[in-house]
């Protein structure tokens, strides 16, 4: 997933760390159980980023903004790296690389049924590339 947005919001603490809202790692309480929470095309509540985190074996979140760019990554929805520095190209936004666990590909629960089609058909301006490494 991508997006050209400003980025996940990225501060640096007062010892020039860079430190970002956690949310790859906690449930985003404006979304999660909340009744009223935004449905999506597909009909199901929007949850937040933390629940693709909590699903996958590993997830790699890149973050540009202006003022930098870091990447971090999280297995089973635990960040395993702290924000690592990476070089700016000039664009912003939030890209998010992840591998499903075994027991949500067992389940059937990816690839999306229909494939790409199914989400790009839903979020026009969303690509959708299925690296599918199963023997």
């Amino acid at each position: 997933m991508a997006d050209e947005g400003r980025g996940t919001d990225t501060r640096l603490d007062d010892r020039g760390r860079p430190v970002k809202k956690p949310v790859m790692a906690t449930k985003d309480l404006r979304f999660f159980d909340h009744p009223d929470a935004q449905l999506l095309p597909d009909g199901h509540p929007r949850r937040g980023m933390s629940v693709v985190a909590a699903l996958s074996e590993w997830l790699v979140h890149t973050n540009r903004r202006a003022g930098g760019a870091w990447v971090q990554r999280y297995e089973h929805g635990v960040p395993t790296t702290d924000l690592t520095p990476v070089a700016g190209d000039g664009t912003t936004g939030t890209t998010v690389h992840f591998g499903p666990d075994e027991s949500v590909r067992a389940a059937g629960g990816a690839p999306a049924p229909g494939g790409p089609a199914a989400f790009t058909a839903v979020w026009p301006y969303l690509g959708v590339e299925i690296d599918d490494r199963r023997a």
